[in-house]
Order: structure tokens, then sequence, then C-alpha cells
């Protein structure tokens, strides 16, 4: 059980630094420089739930392998998180095209950098808590 709440924290660490940084991209213009409109409001609204999947995604830590390398898990990990959002969130929740097209060309390269973020925050709060 203590495995399980050390993933869901670090979890929702991960999506908090996650969230942070998306914001600050569309706050300074470094989306909006590459033809991206990701430039999301830092609310309440918009980030709780943004935790909350974060700290459910941070469960998959759980899974025994690349325990030893725990960055490249962080890594590879974050992979999941990314295809959900490309291919099920942006066209069939948000609109807005596969792989987040109609947000800009540069899309999915930012959706895989910024969960990368997640999963590398995730792995080294999982790292430390020990």
């Amino acid at each position: 059980m203590k495995k399980l709440l050390i993933c869901f924290a670090a979890g929702c660490l991960g999506a908090l630094a996650n969230s942070l940084t998306v914001w600050a991209f569309g706050e300074y213009g470094i989306t909006k420089q590459f033809g991206v409109a990701i430039a999301p409001a830092l609310k309440l609204s918009w980030l709780y739930p943004r935790i909350v999947c974060g700290g459910l995604w941070g469960l998959v830590f759980v899974f025994p392998f690349l325990n030893s390398r725990l960055i490249t898990k962080g890594a590879l990990i974050s992979i999941f998180p990314t295809l959900v959002q490309l291919l099920v969130v942006f066209p069939l929740k948000a609109g807005k095209g596969y792989f987040g097209m109609d947000l800009g060309m540069y899309t999915p390269v930012f959706v895989v950098f910024f969960n990368m973020t997640w999963g590398i925050v995730t792995a080294l709060a999982i790292k430390y808590s020990k």
C-alpha cells in the first residue's frame, strides 16, 4: 500500500510540474512562437483534474521494470499518457484533430516534452521518497 501511495503522490507532483511547464510555455509565448495554440490559464478548474490524472498515471510506476533506472522508466512511461492525449483526448474529447494538429503542427512535439517532464519528475519524486 505504501508503494501505491508514493507512486500516486509522485504522479501528482509530476502533474503539477507538467502543468506549470505547460502554463509557463503558454504564458511566455514559447508555444505561440512555434505556431502552437496551447496557452492555458492557471486556474484550479484546469489544474485540479490534471493533478488527479497525473496521480493515477503515477500508479503505473508500481510495475517492476527498470527500477534501477528510474529516469529511463519515467521517460518510457510518459509515452502512455502522451498517446492518450494525442489519440484520444485531442481528437475525441477536445475536437482538435488527431495528434492535436488543429492546435499547430508542432503540438505533438510539445506534448511529448510536457509529458516527459511529468515522467521524469514523477520518477525523481519516487527515487527521493525512499
